[in-house]
């Protein structure tokens, strides 16, 4: 059972160490995410280590499936997950998450050098092997359409209002009438 102390005391080292860190996520008392960079960076990434009852005698679970990771290849979360399992090798036996939070960290760059983010634009083949790139744009943008006044409804909003368009002061005044119910 010593395996459940060490795991009790590195629990408690992750959270002294990471606390008000807003990218590592408790989400368990055996389940931990970390995000490597910054939310807007292209090449950001989320590992999620989740320890086995036997941990850390036995190698932790990693994942990349999480939805942050949906623009990373599957080589690329793969190459990830093998540079860090290659960590989890050398520290078996000894508390390593945050080793492995810290690896990612430092290797950053290295380990997302063959990251290529989605472009919004795309490459099609044909039968007959030639190749056509296109640019995909969004064409859901809509252009306001202005309403239009027929010439007897801006006439009549003509005579309503002063020659800058604007409504005289008090058009939407209400009277207020004291009513004496004796």
């Amino acid at each position: 059972m010593a395996s459940n102390e060490d795991q009790e005391m590195e629990l408690e080292a992750l959270r002294s160490i990471y606390e008000g860190d807003d990218c590592f996520k408790e989400l368990g008392p055996t389940v931990f995410q970390y995000r490597v960079g910054d939310v807007g960076d292209l090449k950001a990434f989320l590992v999620e280590i989740s320890w086995p009852e036997t941990y850390p005698e036995t190698a932790p679970d990693i994942s990349m499936n999480a939805f942050f990771n949906n623009q990373i290849s599957h080589a690329v979360k793969q190459n990830v997950i093998n540079k860090l399992q290659e960590q989890v090798e050398a520290n078996l036996g000894t508390a390593m998450t945050y080793t492995l939070f810290e690896y990612g960290k430092d290797n950053k760059d290295e380990l997302m050098e063959n990251h290529q983010p989605f472009s919004n634009s795309m490459t099609l083949i044909g039968n007959d092997g030639t190749v056509e790139s296109i640019n995909v744009t969004s064409s859901s943008k809509k252009k306001d359409k202005k309403e239009q006044l027929t010439k007897a409804q801006k006439r009549k909003l003509a005579d309503k209002t002063d020659y800058k368009g604007e409504l005289p002061r008090g058009w939407n005044w209400v009277d207020v009438i004291k009513v004496n119910l004796n």
